[in-house]
């Protein structure tokens, strides 16, 4: 004989362990869609890129379906399934193709569908829809690996070069550190710029020697009939603007 109390424990214990069940049920049924209209779609891989039965599909960014199963089919293929709520399926057109993404660089997989066109029927029960092959987080780290490195590769150059320029060795070194030069410089640009006066003035004298005095005039006279010739067109064409 069992007392009330050890009666009252053991019905605790069994509604307890139904409700848990039920709820299991209920969340995996949820998971599996079982007590939602799915159609199934598939798509094939070389490779998935650690994809796991169970993980979301998504369309336009929304979690439309699940992954049912991934089987590999030969050396070079993995054919994935999807279940994906029949509530969509007028979204999805037999052109679409699908992609396997990525929550962040170490996150989540999870299958992306593309969007197709508008003009192309919708996709079939269980059409093998195009897929297009991830980029593996293992290439990306490598490539950024290569990267850094080149990267301090430079950096220890250009550390390289401010020290030699700093201590005064190469060209721009002793431009820097060397005052001499940069004296002798700004000499040679002054010699330069009194060249450049001297040969003006020599050019003025020129124009007004008597052999080429004549010349200059011409010259000088034609470049004046041009700008006069310019000044009437433009005034012509302002006219006609205005007309």
């Amino acid at each position: 004989m069992h007392t009330q109390k050890f009666k009252i424990r053991l019905g605790l214990f069994v509604a307890g362990g139904l409700t848990l069940f039920v709820l299991a049920i209920f969340i995996i049924g949820k998971q599996k869609h079982l007590f939602n209209p799915v159609f199934q779609l598939s798509s094939n891989f070389y490779n998935v890129g650690g994809l796991q039965v169970g993980n979301n599909v998504r369309f336009s960014g929304i979690n439309v379906g699940t992954v049912d199963n991934i089987q590999i089919v030969n050396d070079s293929t993995v054919r994935v399934t999807m279940f994906i709520k029949k509530d969509v399926w007028k979204f999805i057109k037999s052109d679409c193709s699908v992609a396997i993404g990525s929550e962040g660089i170490i996150g989540d997989k999870f299958i992306n569908v593309l969007q197709g066109t508008a003009a192309a029927p919708l996709a079939r029960e269980g059409q093998l829809l195009k897929s297009t092959e991830p980029i593996e987080t293992d290439a990306i780290i490598a490539s950024l690996s290569v990267t850094a490195g080149n990267a301090e590769v430079i950096t220890q150059q250009l550390a390289e070069i401010m020290i030699n320029i700093n201590g005064g060795e190469g060209t721009f070194g002793r431009l820097i550190q060397d005052t001499t030069l940069a004296e002798n410089l700004n000499k040679t640009i002054i010699n330069l710029r009194r060249g450049s006066k001297s040969l003006d003035e020599n050019m003025t004298a020129v124009k007004h020697t008597f052999f080429l005095k004549g010349y200059f005039k011409k010259k000088a006279k034609k470049e004046a009939k041009e700008k006069e010739e310019i000044k009437k067109a433009a005034e012509k064409k302002a006219e006609k603007t205005k007309k």
